[in-house]
């Protein structure tokens, strides 16, 4: 409890701090309207990236071989594969919602409870949806953009969208085992950050505004979801990944 409240006044604090921290020369977006704030927040998640979540992903790419990184990253995708099934049935995805839930099926039966993938090789192709998509293709507008602490780009919708993944998500919100249950969230977190450890470093280095080609990305990449969601379609891998996802 304590280094929760430690972590939120440091948020506030860097928040304060940064809203006047737009580059000069930065052109303003109609994404964006609350770019100032929304850069406090981003470098606040750098920090924490920085001097949290990266020494502690590299002593996970450490401690743990190759093939124990991939049964952990196939057993949270089987899990998450339940969601996306529900949400393409949502979304009048039919077919796919289908094949996500026989991807769960074939993993949880023949994969050892998901720690192998069995589906892909067999021809189940893997699929990835939210509610935030979801409430995209029921036509609710994106609304401006905004950088969340610790989830990161998102806009207005998909913060909403957000808050419904984490209330309906079991391993997250409902698991009974409060050790357990917190123990499995630490994971998911480490093991997302993981799946884009090289990802960041190549950005780092990079002569280019880190925050507005972050926004840029994101913004493009989630209308692009919506839109081929909206056909039927499944788009191909996300720029960001949810680090509860």
């Amino acid at each position: 409890m304590i280094v929760l409240k430690r972590l939120c006044i440091t948020f506030l604090s860097l928040c304060i701090i940064g809203c006047a921290s737009i580059p000069a020369g930065s052109e303003p977006s109609p994404h964006d309207p609350w770019e100032s704030f929304n850069r406090s927040v981003f470098s606040f998640n750098e920090g924490l990236d920085d001097y949290l979540l990266k020494p502690i992903t590299k002593g996970y790419r450490f401690i743990l071989p190759k093939p124990a990184q991939q049964g952990i990253d196939n057993f949270f995708g089987n899990y998450r594969d339940i969601y996306t099934s529900v949400n393409n049935l949502l979304q009048g995805n039919v077919s796919m919602a289908f094949s996500d839930l026989m991807r769960v099926v074939v993993n949880t039966i023949f994969g050892l409870g998901g720690f192998i993938d069995m589906a892909t090789p067999g021809g189940l192709e893997k699929h990835k949806a939210d509610f935030g998509q979801t409430f995209g293709v029921w036509g609710v507008p994106a609304g401006p953009y905004v950088v969340l602490p610790i989830f990161g780009p998102s806009n207005v919708r998909d913060t909403f969208g957000t808050a419904v993944d984490l209330e309906t998500d079991y391993l997250f919100r409902l698991l009974p085992d409060v050790a357990l249950r917190n123990s499995l969230t630490g994971l998911r977190i480490v093991n997302a950050r993981n799946n884009y450890y090289e990802a960041g470093d190549l950005l780092e280095g990079a002569a280019i505004d880190k925050y507005t080609f972050t926004r840029d990305a994101y913004i493009q990449r989630r209308q692009y979801q919506i839109d081929q969601a909206k056909e039927g379609k499944e788009p191909p891998a996300p720029v960001y990944e949810n680090p509860y996802e």
